[in-house]
């Protein structure tokens, strides 16, 4: 009998929510089919199996969260093996598996779905209606805490121990008293906003993020860049292209642009570790992208060797699927440098936080006609604020300065970055 265990999907894992079974007990699997999918702070992602063999025990419920790297998810019979039983409670490794039904006894059917009194849904996990069903709850007075408002297991737990958790729009975790005693202590009074519990994902962001803003001592250099020749050959490469169904974006241009200085200014392709500064080999660049609930960088392998019409079929690709949660961890985890681009949200300029353990980040703001001096004459032309934010530890004033240089050449002599 083999035991599935939980897996770790990137490094710094250590748990995740087991959202999906794609088996059954009963059903015969082989290496490589999918079983399960799991979601992290950043994606959701298919488990596939590893060995051959039948589906004995499901120890762990669809929508059941904090289940722990390495702790047994369910259980394979092989050729030749014969069903062993399930381990009592309170084995190590089972922490997230709800007790046994005893032998030949029929399976525990979940509660039927529950509605409000105004006669809405009640969304909660499959775990969550058992144990709620098992303790006697009525779901309608228990708030829920996970994704979306969902009921889960420390719900009806809290539930249980200290009696239902209010309704109120200013309901909030037992775990959060602190959160909301310091909005009233600031004069917001209570129930007079929505409080969304952080998921996975929010949690992760602000952690790293006040991590980098508080830890790396960081300066932004900002430069205006005048993209008329830019709008003007995106146009006649996408001609060219579109018998591909190719389109360039100016995204696309500043990856690339992006890329090629960070191989001409290799003090700029850098980060900072104890033991001293990695220069990078080469320049992965991660694009910022907006999804459902917070924010995931995607990366551009190698984006120095990639041509426009390669870095324009990548972006749309790596996009679609960071808003799908479907990357995998080594889509959007490293990366040498990123670039965050609200222009098309009419933002002008902006400075970003680094994205650890990257030396710099560039913000990308929206181009715009602005008036220019151009040989003593006023003139009009379309200029693109860019702001690099450098880690001061590895990227200096001047080797930031020299980067924007060469950046800022190359978007406005497209032809550089084509050659």
């Amino acid at each position: 009998m083999t035991d599935i265990l939980m897996p770790a999907l990137s490094p710094t894992m250590e748990e995740g929510v087991l959202s999906k079974w794609h088996v059954k007990v009963g059903d015969m699997v082989k290496a490589g089919d999918v079983m399960a999918e799991i979601e992290t702070d950043k994606a959701t992602m298919e488990v596939e199996a590893v060995d051959e063999g039948e589906i004995t025990e499901i120890l762990v419920a669809e929508g059941t969260e904090g289940v722990k790297v390495n702790a047994p998810i369910a259980r394979l019979k092989q050729d030749g093996e014969t069903a062993a039983p399930a381990p009592r409670a309170g084995t190590p490794g089972t922490e997230a598996k709800a007790e046994p039904a005893p032998a030949k006894a029929e399976p525990v059917k979940a509660a039927p779905a529950a509605k409000r009194a105004d006669g809405a849904r009640v969304f909660a996990s499959p775990l969550a209606r058992r144990l709620a069903e098992q303790a006697g709850l009525d779901l309608n007075t228990v708030t829920g805490t996970g994704p979306h408002g969902r009921i889960v297991k420390r719900d009806v737990e809290a539930a249980g121990k200290g009696g239902a958790r209010p309704t109120s729009a200013a309901a909030t975790t037992s775990a959060e008293p602190r959160k909301v005693q310091s909005l009233a202590q600031m004069g917001i009074p209570d129930g007079s906003y929505d409080l969304i519990p952080l998921d996975g994902m929010r949690k992760a962001i602000a952690r790293r993020l006040t991590d980098s803003f508080r830890d790396v001592p960081h300066f932004p250099l900002t430069i205006d860049c005048d993209i008329d020749g830019l709008l003007a050959s995106r146009v006649r490469v996408n001609a060219l292209l579109e018998p591909q169904g190719i389109k360039v974006s100016v995204n696309d241009f500043i990856i690339k642009a992006s890329a090629m200085a960070l191989k001409a200014v290799p003090e700029a392709n850098a980060s900072y570790s104890p033991d001293g500064i990695a220069l990078h080999h080469q320049a992965d660049v991660a694009m910022a992208v907006a999804i459902d609930g917070g924010l995931i960088t995607p990366i551009i392998r190698k984006a120095e060797t990639k041509s426009l019409s390669q870095i324009a079929t990548a972006s749309k690709d790596l996009a679609k699927r960071a808003r799908d949660r479907k990357l995998k961890p080594d889509e959007f985890q490293g990366g040498t440098f990123s670039v965050s681009n609200l222009g098309m949200f009419g933002i002008k300029s902006f400075a970003s936080i680094i994205n650890e353990p990257q030396g710099a980040i560039m913000s990308v703001g929206a181009g715009e006609p602005r008036p220019v001096v151009r040989d003593g004459q006023l003139a009009v032309a379309t200029v693109m604020t860019v702001t690099l934010t450098c880690d001061h530890r590895v990227v200096d004033g001047a080797i930031g300065a020299k980067f924007l240089q060469v950046f800022k050449a190359m978007i406005e002599n497209p032809v550089t970055m084509l050659a």
